[in-house]
Parts: structure tokens; sequence; C-alpha cells
């Protein structure tokens, strides 16, 4: 999951593009005052939804991922009911992107479904990447370190972190899989934009990323 598309395959927009199953197009670096969250300008089910709230009616798209493939929400419940909420839902942007990639498919509802807007479009960026590529993963990504802030009742930021150095590139027709050794790169900090729907769902429409920083490293 951390090796280089080849160059035909890359984004024009990135510079450096390293494969990840949860990453969104968006390896952007950022700083530490970048404020993007608060701008306005086997089957793994449980893992979809970590904070999820039994009690609601939104009629979700199914998302179960495959035994070999596995997301770990560490942590993602702070016990506010609407901090939880938007955790949730950001989860399932996440888990909605690593099953589209399993599918070989970036049109894939539930992307559209917890994404919209630049999210939206770098996701599906992403996910054509590992089907040009001729690629899947394997394997476990952690997340961890998640934190929330609410931008009154329908916006609101997440940040977070993920661990790669469990999870490898599998060819697609070969089924090879592709175990680089663990390095800074298999760490990446997130920082996004969610917006509630009317359907009340948390939909991430905006996400940059940066692999290697320091506030996700061991």
């Amino acid at each position: 999951m951390r090796r280089s598309l080849p160059v035909a395959a890359a984004f024009a927009a990135t510079a450096a593009l390293l494969l990840t199953a949860c990453g969104s197009g968006d390896d952007n670096k950022t700083k530490d005052g970048d404020k993007i969250a608060g701008a306005d300008t086997g089957d793994a089910k449980s893992s979809a939804s970590p904070g999820a709230s039994a009690s609601d009616d939104i009629k979700r798209p199914d998302i179960t991922l495959p035994s070999d493939v596995k997301d770990d929400f560490e942590n993602w419940k702070t016990g506010d009911t609407a901090k939880d909420a938007v955790l949730a839902d950001a989860a399932r942007a996440q888990t909605a992107t690593n099953y589209a990639i399993i599918k070989g498919n970036p049109d894939e509802p539930a992307l559209a479904f917890y994404r919209q807007g630049d999210a939206l479009v770098s996701g599906a960026q992403w996910v054509k990447s590992f089907v040009d590529a001729g690629i899947t993963y394997v394997g476990t990504v952690r997340y961890f370190d998640a934190n929330v802030t609410l931008y009154g009742k329908a916006s609101a930021g997440v940040t977070f972190c993920t661990d790669e150095s469990k999870a490898f590139n599998k060819n697609r027709k070969t089924k090879k899989v592709d175990r680089t050794p663990a390095d800074n790169d298999s760490y990446v900090y997130y920082n996004t934009h969610l917006k509630k729907s009317r359907d009340g769902v948390w939909q991430t429409t905006q996400l940059v990323s940066d692999r290697g920083n320091k506030k996700c490293t061991p």
C-alpha cells in the first residue's frame, strides 16, 4: 500500500502519489495551522461503523469488506452523541472508499453516499488509480487519534491518523501480495471537513492528507 503508482496512472495534480487503501488522492501537505476542517469556503461489517447509532433510520448502503481486509477504528467514540454521529460517518467514508477499491469501481454508490464535492472527485480518482494499476489490497488499516470539532449543527471537522503498516498491495491478476516493509510513509495524517445532508448523513466534502506526518508516526 506504500508503493508509488506507475507514471501513467499518477494524478496530474499530485506530485508524489503513494498508494494507500484509505487515501483520497489528496496527498497534499497540511500544516499545523491549516483549518480545512472548519472551512465553509471476513467480514468487517462492524468496523465500518464504529460510532453508528442503532436508532437512526437512514437507509445506508451495505458495505461488507472481504475477510482478508479490515478497518480498525481505534477509540472512535467520545461519548457525545452529536460528535459520535460525525465520527461514525467519517469512518464510513473511509470504509466506503476501501470498499470501492476492493470492488474496482470508481462509481461505487457507497462512495457518493459518504463523500461529496472535492472529496468525492478525489476519492473516485483514487479508486480509479488502483483500477488502472491493476491492484487491490489486503490487510488491516488502523485509524487512530480521531478528533472532531462541531461548527454549528451541520458542519464539522475531523482529523485522524492511519497506520497502513499491516496493509499491502495485491495484484488483481496474479494475486501476488507485495509485502513492502513499513516505514514512516505507512502513517498518514488526515484533515477533513464534513457537512450534514438533508437526510442526516455527515458527508466528507474536503480532505487533505500528509503522509509521514510526525503527529502519526511512532
